[in-house]
C-alpha cells in the first residue's frame, strides 16, 4: 500500500461508517446490505480507507471477515468518533433554534434536584431539560448531543471530556435474598470468591472469585455479559451469581428477591459532571462551579 501521511481531521467519515458496519457485521455481504449499497461498491471503500492509513483493516478467509491488530483499534476508537460528529450536527441544529436550552444528564443515586433549582434561579434566561441515564449509557448521552452536562461515574473514556470530580461513591453487592451471605449486612470481596459475577471483571478490578467461562447471561445463552444493570440483578436474583454497584444506586433498583451488602475490599466509584471538551457554553462552567460547591469536598 502506498504510504500516505494525513491527520486524524482528514478521515472521510463515511467510510470509517462503512468501516464499522463490515467490522460490527463481519461480513462485507450483511454490511452491504444494511448500508443499502452493492459489496462491491463496498469493499472500494474500504479498500480506500485502509490506503489512506497504510495499514490493513480486515482480513477476509472462508471462515468469514476479522479485524486485524489495526482493526480492532480503528473500531475502538471509530465508535465515540462517530458519535462525536453526530452530536456536532446535532448540537449546531439545535443551536439554531434553540438558543436558551440546557439540558442536564442524572443518574439513580445522584440527586441533583436542589442544584437544578439553584441553577434554573441563576440563568432564568435558560430553558432548563433533565433527563434521566443510566451508567451503561451515560457516554453515549454526551457524545450524542442529546445532553448538555451528565453527572457521571468515573472512569470515562479520556481525552474526551472536560470531567470535575465531585464525591466516591462507596460500592455493594447485590445478590439473592436467599444466598446465606444474605443475612449480613456487609461482606469483604475474598468472601465471594465461590460467587460468579454477573458483569465484566474489568468494572471490579480486585475480584478474585469466578466469572462465566463464556460470557453468557445466567438462564439464558446470549453469548455475552449482561448488558443493563436489570439483566445483572435478574441473575443475582435467581442466584446465578452476584452484581457490584455504586451504593447510591441499591434505593433505585429495590426488589424483594435482591440484597445488597456493603462491599468492604474495592475501591469507591467517583461521581464527577462531565461534559464534552471544547465547548464554549459559560453555563456549562457555572453549572460546574454550582456543582463542586453543592456536591463536592467540603460540601454539606
Amino acid at each position: 500500500m502506498a504510504t500516505t501521511t494525513m491527520s486524524f481531521m482528514d478521515l472521510d467519515m463515511r467510510r470509517v461508517r462503512y468501516f464499522v458496519a463490515v467490522a460490527e457485521e463481519c461480513s462485507f455481504v450483511r454490511a452491504a446490505s444494511r448500508l443499502h449499497m452493492t459489496q462491491p461498491a463496498l469493499s472500494r471503500q474500504i479498500r480506500a480507507l485502509e490506503e489512506d492509513l497504510s495499514v490493513v483493516l480486515l482480513q477476509r478467509d472462508r471462515q468469514g471477515t476479522t479485524l486485524t491488530r489495526a482493526g480492532h483499534q480503528l473500531l475502538e476508537d471509530a465508535r465515540p468518533m462517530l458519535s462525536m460528529a453526530q452530536a456536532v450536527q446535532q448540537r449546531v441544529r439545535m443551536a439554531n433554534r434553540e438558543v436558551n436550552h440546557f439540558t442536564i444528564g442524572f443518574m439513580p443515586g445522584v440527586i441533583v434536584t436542589p442544584i437544578v433549582r439553584e441553577f434554573a434561579r441563576m440563568a432564568p434566561q435558560l430553558d432548563i431539560e433533565v433527563v434521566h441515564t443510566s451508567i451503561t449509557d451515560q457516554v453515549d448521552f454526551l457524545l450524542d448531543g442529546r445532553v448538555d452536562v451528565c453527572y457521571a461515574r468515573l472512569p470515562l473514556p479520556e481525552g474526551m471530556f472536560e470531567v470535575v470530580p465531585l464525591f466516591p461513591e462507596p460500592r455493594v453487592v447485590a445478590l439473592s435474598s436467599a444466598h446465606p451471605l444474605a443475612k449480613l449486612k456487609s461482606v469483604h470481596v475474598e468472601d465471594l470468591r465461590d460467587m460468579t459475577l454477573l458483569q465484566d471483571p474489568r468494572d471490579v478490578p480486585e475480584w478474585r472469585g469466578r466469572v462465566p467461562r463464556h460470557p453468557v447471561m445466567p438462564l439464558e445463552d446470549t453469548g455475552r455479559f449482561p448488558v443493563t444493570i436489570e439483566e445483572c440483578l435478574e441473575g443475582a436474583a435467581s442466584g446465578a451469581g452476584c452484581y457490584v454497584m455504586p451504593a447510591g444506586m441499591a434505593g433505585f433498583y429495590r426488589r424483594d428477591d435482591v440484597t445488597y451488602l456493603t462491599l468492604e475490599g474495592v475501591a469507591p466509584r467517583m461521581v464527577a459532571l462531565a461534559y464534552t471538551k471544547h465547548r464554549t457554553m459559560p453555563e456549562l462552567h457555572q453549572f460546574a462551579e454550582l456543582s463542586r460547591r453543592m456536591l463536592g469536598p467540603g460540601s454539606d
